[in-house]
């Protein structure tokens, strides 16, 4: 639930926004001074192309219609100021996001859950201009309004959300099951369902928007399983993708793949973990939000992505933080626990820094 804390909590989320940026900002000086490619070819990577040209000209490019236009449209209004570039506004608003995303777990689950989010290994994903930042800042909030019953907030703040990514359809439904869920007579119940209409009608502009320019109520998911391996496949033949492509010597090997395809393994297996814990624990909704991405990433080719997508469960970084600050009554941490904890985070930042020096010299970071 959402509470007031202390002042010292708020400083460290502060310090551990503002440290896990720095390291991060520190691989791309190093890259730029050892590999000559400059801030702008080091953020431009992989699909931030694909939203600076949706930004500039719209779907001018079909394929394209596979990235929501929430966030295409937010680079576009800031980089209309005079003066400045679509990549380093991008940049400034992913960072500004990252902040708030990082308050919303610090309302939801406390100053812990706050830091582990910061410290995650695929963090680099909220500072380059992708739509993890953005899109974690309003589900977050949505949630922390959902929680502390404000649904009006709530379902605005989901509205946005869904017009980035869609994640947001998983939101909703999740946000339906707290609504459902949550204390209160039948009527109240169905007053918190009402008000998730309008995140519902972002998802449904949007398909109408291409079935009127497309011709198609399906295009979206044909042009992910076309241009992006998202075609409907069964979970089992999905992970004998994953692991084939994961094995040393394989053809994603020979392009630095396989590494993160062992990752996505893994990343995939935690996630059904902590949807079996949310479930164990009768949070029904957190684990549908969890349980109902690590659905869909099993039914794609291949388990891609999801490194980076457990950026969005929110309930994995609660878990994480609450394990490593867990007292057993103690009012404070022991010694050897605080130690323990520093060296945890050290190692966390340099599995940032690795995964950044990964994405900004162009490799392959999920």
């Amino acid at each position: 639930m959402s509470t007031v804390r202390g002042h010292d909590d708020v400083r460290l989320v502060v310090q551990a926004w503002l440290g896990s940026r720095l390291v991060i900002a520190a691989v791309a000086i190093w890259i730029a001074l050892t590999e000559h490619r400059t801030l702008t070819e080091q953020l431009k990577g992989w699909d931030v192309q694909h939203y600076l040209d949706i930004a500039a000209r719209g779907y001018a490019n079909p394929d394209l219609i596979a990235f929501f236009p929430g966030w295409p449209m937010l680079i576009r209004l800031a980089s209309s100021v005079p003066g400045t570039s679509a990549v380093l506004m991008g940049t400034l608003l992913a960072l500004l996001a990252s902040g708030f995303a990082a308050a919303a777990l610090y309302r939801l689950a406390g100053a812990p859950a706050a830091i582990a989010w910061l410290l995650a290994p695929t963090a680099v994903f909220t500072v380059a201009p992708y739509t993890e930042a953005a899109f974690c800042a309003a589900a977050f909030w949505a949630w922390e309004r959902a929680v502390a019953k404000h649904w009006t907030a709530a379902a605005v703040l989901a509205a946005v959300a869904m017009s980035m990514r869609v994640s947001g359809l998983f939101l909703i439904i999740a946000l339906a099951v707290l609504a459902l869920t949550q204390k209160g007579r039948p009527q109240v119940r169905m007053g918190r369902l009402a008000r998730l209409v309008l995140p519902v009608a972002v998802l449904v502009g949007y398909l109408v928007y291409l079935r009127i320019s497309l011709g198609s109520w399906t295009v979206w998911y044909e042009t992910q399983a076309q241009g992006w391996s998202r075609e409907f496949t069964w979970p089992w033949v999905a992970v004998q993708h994953t692991i084939e492509a994961a094995m040393p010597g394989g053809y994603a090997d020979s392009m630095g793949w396989s590494m993160l395809f062992r990752f996505e393994l893994v990343s995939v297996a935690i996630g059904v973990l902590v949807a079996l814990i949310m479930l164990f624990r009768k949070r029904w909704a957190e684990s549908v939000w969890v349980g109902s991405q690590v659905a869909a990433f099993s039914f794609s080719y291949w388990f891609m992505s999801v490194n980076r997508a457990t950026l969005l469960w929110f309930p994995l970084w609660e878990l994480i933080g609450n394990g490593l600050v867990k007292t057993t009554g103690r009012r404070k941490l022991p010694p050897w626990r605080i130690t323990l904890n520093w060296v945890l985070a050290i190692l966390a930042l340099a599995v940032q820094a690795w995964w950044a020096w990964r994405f900004f010299t162009g490799q392959w970071a999920s």
